[in-house]
């Protein structure tokens, strides 16, 4: 493969800059750049994870900057081939000359995620641990940076191996018997290949239900603040936030449009909108903003309904608990630093967790916190356990649980044993193509090209 290079570190400014080159030519590459300053020893003689102390220059010989080059020899490096390091001062006009230097000296742009791509295909990683190198990245806890790691270091790729190994060894027991019947093979157990195929079901079954949970705690989930005008929304928002996101006023309607940012509130990470207060308008302005609130409600993963106890309930409320009767929501006692006219029992008939607080005041955040985890099942999440993180592992592992079943119904149904191993061996496809044993191009191409320039 061709040496290719790029900025591994972030777009912006800071205290240091790192140049990642990568490919057969990589050391020769960094040594037409870099010249170090107290060793007679040229990078291709220094032993892989050494580093160097020294500049690197243009094509022209200036000096851009001082620089310590790390070199990693094949195959004891990230991507599996001859890796250096140049790590500069984190200025991106510097860094960039630096990047020119490099091509300069032979090297081509790396694309998006070929690093990690590189280390796939060189087998130092299989596919769920390169997809968890993005999840890594894209962490926004200490439980979703866990739950990555723990993905990077195999855990899915091992619970995926153990079931389709049971399989494996299942088709080829049910083809050498069905193939020889001639030789001295021992005969099946229908009572053990069932129970083998009832417990591969089950372990699909609840590898599958971690899937939502899982994209609560790594990706977030929709979340609205939804009430009439002036129960304390935007207050509610900033409450959340800890810091003040949406405008608060007494004025009725002051909030027209959706306020949206992400926050962590326990395990979850909640994707939070501040709506615009539902009630009768004639301003258009103010129409549009209400139109986006009902959407919002329609979409979210969860709603938090904020109720005003210092005003009798009206029929936008009562409405607005008719909408969600059948969502994920939380009801919100707000205001309860004024004098309440309804008590909060009262929402309790709908169903639904209730929380008490007085968002102006700061009170109740706690008890929201534990009301968001337990709605939401985040609570207990093991972040160690396996666990599916994209759709694509979804869809491989509802692919395999879906031939599991035909398998299954085959068995039951008194079929032959070739047409259960039709469907086994369809099971197995899916496994090999979850951990990328048996992916295409074009799903590795896929996976990726979503990745960011210089991972």
């Amino acid at each position: 493969m061709k040496t290719i290079a790029a900025i591994s570190t972030a777009p912006a400014v800071g205290g240091i800059g790192v140049i990642r080159i990568s490919g057969d030519e990589a050391i020769a590459t960094a040594q037409k750049v870099f010249r170090a300053v107290s060793t007679t020893k040229s990078l291709a003689q220094m032993q892989g994870y050494t580093a160097a102390f020294g500049y690197v220059h243009s094509a022209g010989g200036q000096i851009l900057d001082e620089c310590v080059a790390l070199v990693f020899k094949a195959p004891h490096s990230y991507t599996g081939e001859d890796v250096v390091e140049l790590s500069c001062h984190g200025g991106l006009f510097l860094l960039k000359k630096v990047l020119e230097a490099v091509f300069a000296a032979g090297a081509i742009p790396a694309e998006a995620g070929e690093f990690t791509k590189r280390a796939f295909l060189n087998k130092k990683i299989d596919l769920t641990e390169a997809e968890a190198v993005a999840s890594i990245i894209a962490a926004q806890s200490e439980t979703s940076a866990a739950a990555a790691m723990s993905a990077k270091e195999g855990a899915l790729f091992q619970k995926i191996s153990e079931m389709s190994d049971s399989l494996v060894s299942l088709c080829a027991h049910l083809a050498a018997w069905t193939d020889y019947p001639e030789d001295d093979i021992q005969a099946l157990d229908y009572a053990h290949l069932e129970d083998v195929l009832r417990t591969a079901q089950a372990e699909c079954e609840a590898l599958l239900a971690t899937f939502d949970m899982t994209q609560i705690i790594c990706e977030g989930v929709e979340t609205a603040i939804i009430g009439r005008t002036n129960v304390g929304k935007s207050s509610l928002m900033n409450l959340i936030c800890g810091e003040q996101k949406s405008i608060v006023t007494d004025i009725a309607g002051t909030t027209r449009d959706v306020v949206e940012t992400s926050v962590r509130m326990g395990n979850a990470v909640l994707k939070l909108s501040d709506t615009a207060g539902l009630r009768e308008s004639e301003d258009t302005i103010e129409q549009i903003g209400i139109s986006l609130s009902k959407k919002k409600a329609e979409s979210a993963g969860l709603i938090l309904a904020v109720f005003d106890c210092s005003k009798p309930l009206g029929e936008d409320d009562f409405a607005l608990l008719e909408t969600i009767k059948n969502k994920r929501a939380i009801l919100i006692y707000n205001k309860t630093d004024l004098s309440a006219v309804w008590e909060p029992d009262f929402l309790e008939k709908y169903g639904k967790t209730v929380v008490t607080v007085s968002a102006k005041s700061r009170v109740g955040y706690e008890a929201l916190v534990n009301a968001v985890e337990e709605v939401l099942g985040t609570k207990e999440f093991n972040p160690y356990a396996p666990l599916l993180a994209t759709e694509r592992q979804k869809q491989c592992l509802s692919t395999a649980l879906s031939c599991i079943r035909e398998a299954l119904a085959a068995l039951q149904g008194g079929l032959t044993l070739d047409a259960v191993n039709v469907s086994l061996d369809a099971a197995v496809n899916a496994f090999l193509e979850l951990t990328g044993e048996r992916a295409t191009e074009k799903i590795t191409e896929e996976i990726f090209k979503h990745f960011c320039v210089g991972k």
